[in-house]
């Protein structure tokens, strides 16, 4: 099995460098921008709102008062904050990158640190500004939270480029391998370049030729393939050729705080949140929790769908006269379009859109599924240059500002923010049974299928996504996708 490798020689050579250096290095920047910049925003707001000199005192206690230099308290919190991010793992290589969690372990670390501040203070009487705490916190957050934006969009250059990622070896069947090659490869943000694989006799290679990715062993020949092709990862893809007792002595062939292993579990989709890991009697049991779609997270995303969704009607209202008159003079017919849709636990609703094509749009979709269509999908009809898009409404889809009136359907509460595409009644005869599931939750405005193709994804890829959205979603999830439909609507792929 060794000598089947499908790429060239050059791709299995050892790295030079300590695969450890990079995580090093990575942490280190972060540690130097997160003092500079907690250093400019703690004394900056401490010679803004109280002056260089200013002396804080304590009330009286176990003796005289005592006057504090508010430059030496700044410098304690800055020192303290910095700490309190190294603590909460916010600079861990398995931490940055990817995912909500950085960002939400920098906001927990910031928020306990000032609390215990806060705790202190009061215990040890000294009246600190409130002025000072209340500024220096969120802006600190935010400054924090903007650099490290900042730093993950150029760890993700590197990632493209196929630098500062952990050099993976897969192992398993060929099946499972090339499953998870296939997600690594497609997600390289993630941080794993797959760079081999060992599998299990009998199993085929073919798969693997898709994605370049050398087969250099047998599942007899992991220390080996390791050492071979630089591997500081070791995933075991699937367990049902590999006992215990054989996982147990991969594992001490690894070398410690250099090589690791991780276990890729048979089920896929489950978002981090969910996901919780508990050892017993020495068995790393890992808890799955079911999704739940009631109770205070649900208000909190119906509070927030209406306030946002009101400022926005608010401040965009200049906007939506400006489009509805642009709609009324370009082509006779109405300016808003209105398309039953299905809604959350199947029940129809009324979306609401600004008019992008001319008025017979629907009659004519007959005659248009008879040609070939260059975009879409086998259930979502789409085309690049669809003939009955007016002038206007291709500026607006370009940009997605047709879909502007479905503000109103986010405050009459048929729709929300960010949830799954909203389904046409046409379309359930080809829905697959688990695909019913995204009607647990109400159809979003935006959502992962908006943020990651649009058009140009598969029906299954689309599918995929809003099943992904309905398991996991979570209020940070949704801010995130907010901030990425604002990239993607400036970007024109998969705007049809």
């Amino acid at each position: 099995m060794a000598d089947q490798v499908l790429v060239g020689a050059e791709s299995l050579a050892p790295s030079t460098r300590n695969a450890g250096d990079w995580r090093k290095g990575y942490a280190l920047r972060l540690l130097i921008t997160d003092a500079l910049a907690l250093i400019w925003v703690v004394f900056g707001v401490q010679i803004l709102w109280l002056g260089l000199d200013t002396r804080v005192s304590t009330r009286e206690q176990f003796g005289p008062h005592t006057n504090i230099s508010y430059s030496l308290i700044s410098l304690l919190i800055v020192v303290l904050w910095v700490a309190a991010l190294g603590l909460f793992d916010t600079r861990s290589a398995r931490t940055i990158g990817t995912g909500s969690a950085e960002y939400t372990r920098v906001v927990n670390a910031s928020f306990r640190l000032f609390g215990l501040i806060a705790i202190a203070a009061f215990l040890l009487k000294i009246d600190l500004a409130r002025g000072y705490i209340l500024i220096a916190l969120p802006v600190g957050t935010l400054v924090l939270l903007a650099i490290r934006w900042m730093w993950r969009q150029w760890l993700h250059v590197q990632r493209e480029l196929g630098a500062y990622s952990s050099r993976v070896l897969l192992v398993g069947s060929g099946a499972s391998v090339a499953q998870t090659a296939n997600e690594l490869i497609n997600q390289p943000d993630a941080g794993y370049r797959v760079v081999g694989a060992c599998l299990s006799p009998g199993s085929s290679a073919a798969p693997l030729s898709e994605h370049a990715v050398p087969v250099v062993g047998t599942l007899d020949d992991v220390a080996g393939a390791m050492a071979s092709v630089a591997a500081d990862t070791l995933i075991i893809t699937s367990s049902d050729e590999l006992p215990n007792d054989r996982v147990r002595r991969i594992s001490w062939g690894l070398q410690p705080g250099r090589q690791h292993l991780v276990v890729a579990p048979s089920i896929i989709d489950v978002g981090g949140p969910r996901i919780h890991t508990r050892p017993v009697a020495g068995l790393p049991l890992m808890h799955v929790e079911t999704p739940r779609y009631e109770g205070a997270k649900l208000a909190a995303k119906r509070a927030f769908d209406l306030v946002l969704a009101g400022v926005l009607v608010l401040v965009l209202s200049p906007a939506l006269l400006a489009i509805a008159l642009a709609v009324r003079v370009d082509s006779r017919g109405t300016i808003l379009f209105k398309q039953e849709r299905i809604g959350l636990n199947g029940r129809t609703f009324r979306m609401l859109k600004f008019r992008s094509m001319v008025p017979d749009a629907e009659a004519r979709l007959a005659t248009l599924r008879g040609e070939a269509h260059d975009k879409g999908n086998v259930v979502l009809f789409k085309m690049k240059n669809d003939p009955r898009i007016t002038r206007v409404g291709r500026v607006l889809r370009r940009y997605s500002l047709d879909e502007l009136p479905q503000l109103f359907n986010v405050l009459g509460g048929s729709m929300s923010l960010v949830g799954p595409r909203p389904s046409l009644e046409r379309e359930l005869t080809q829905y697959e049974e688990h695909t019913h599931r995204r009607f647990l939750v109400k159809p979003g405005i935006t959502g992962l299928w908006q943020v990651s193709g649009r058009s140009n994804l598969t029906w299954e890829e689309s599918v995929r996504l809003d099943l992904y959205y309905v398991e996991n979603w979570s209020m940070t999830g949704d801010l995130t996708i907010l901030w990425r439909t604002v990239k993607a609507v400036f970007g024109r792929d998969g705007a049809y």
